[in-house]
């Protein structure tokens, strides 16, 4: 650590006004720095670079953790819920603290990753809005004879229609998927009652 006299006296200065010692001599102070700065030295490379000698790739799974994320402020009510209960019941099922700005950003702030996480993932799941041509593994939930409902996001359910289950003519949604399968299918959009329609026929090509 180099020292230069003019800003030595200037450390003396202010410490002597501070502490009102007229008799502190500069050799005194550099003495003092100099120690500091190899103590210093010595914790930062003989006690913390061989306790921890590069950054960890992730912070604990048993520290606190805060996740950012944006959602479509149109979306703020859902998530919320009549009277707060939807975001009351996230709370208490994950012990996640929760806030919402004006602006859809949300911060997940809890006392684990897992359940930082898993508030993220209940959210990420009542925000979920499908994208007209993607497709998206879901499980078969129920058969009707008309064809089978399949959910690819927790509460976002859609119907494969008997005749877009296969490339081929199917005589019974039985045939082809039973309940508890899980499938790949495609979002066609939806319809005039904002049901979603899907394709297991359309996935496969």
């Amino acid at each position: 650590m180099d020292f230069n006299v003019s800003g030595t006296h200037k450390v003396i200065t202010a410490i002597q006004m501070d502490l009102n010692i007229d008799c502190l001599k500069p050799e005194i102070i550099k003495q003092a720095f100099e120690q500091t700065h190899k103590g210093r030295d010595y914790i930062l490379d003989e006690v913390m670079l061989k306790a921890i000698p590069a950054p960890r790739e992730e912070v604990s799974p048993y520290a606190p953790k805060l996740i950012s994320m944006k959602i479509n402020p149109d979306k703020i009510r859902d998530v919320i819920g009549s009277g707060g209960k939807i975001i009351q019941k996230i709370t208490a099922d994950t012990g996640a603290k929760i806030d919402i700005n004006d602006d859809g950003t949300v911060y997940i702030l809890a006392v684990n990753r897992d359940a930082a996480q898993e508030a993220k993932n209940i959210i990420d799941a009542i925000v979920f809005e499908p994208v007209d041509g993607c497709c998206y593994t879901g499980t078969v939930t129920r058969i009707i004879p008309i064809g089978a409902f399949v959910e690819i996001a927790p509460g976002k359910e859609g119907l494969v229609h008997i005749s877009k289950l296969a490339n081929k003519r199917v005589a019974t949604v039985e045939d082809v998927v039973s309940v508890g399968d899980v499938v790949t299918v495609k979002f066609l959009g939806t319809d005039e009652k904002g049901r979603l329609n899907l394709s297991m026929r359309d996935a496969n090509n």
